[in-house]
């Protein structure tokens, strides 16, 4: 089983179709997609039309699935956005500021790392450096 983390909290995983991965994806579905955190940006652009597109972390040292989800956001992509993997707390700030919706987690991570945990970081939007340099 998996939690989904989003800033209300945990909650159980709502989505039921299931996910593909992007090599086994026909051009034309748009359901749900599984990245990889070594997928090449410039096939982004035909999945702007998924419903949910779920981005696999490996390691929670490896930050390339931030860089996709800012890229589908810059290039327009306005579904559902999932971080799977090993995404820790600490990273939740940074996964919404790239544009994920939510975090899955294992419920052996949300039992080290409980919604407290969670919930103090996601007042993402009021602690972004980016926003004390600007005012």
């Amino acid at each position: 089983m998996s939690v989904i983390v989003t800033d209300t909290g945990f909650s159980a995983d709502d989505w039921t179709a299931g996910f593909t991965p992007l090599a086994d994806t026909p051009a034309n579905d748009v359901a749900a997609i599984d990245l990889g955190s070594d997928t090449d940006p410039a096939d982004l652009p035909r999945l702007l039309n998924a419903h949910i597109i779920r981005i696999d972390f490996p390691s929670f040292a490896d930050g390339r699935g931030f860089t996709l989800a800012r890229r589908l956001r810059d290039l327009g992509y306005t579904g559902r956005l999932r971080a799977q993997g090993h995404v820790i707390a600490d990273q939740y700030a940074m996964a919404r500021r790239s544009g994920f919706d939510e975090v899955e987690i294992s419920d052996g991570l949300a039992a080290r790392q409980p919604e407290a945990d969670w919930q103090f970081r996601a007042n993402w939007q009021a602690h972004s450096y980016q926003k004390r340099l600007r005012a």
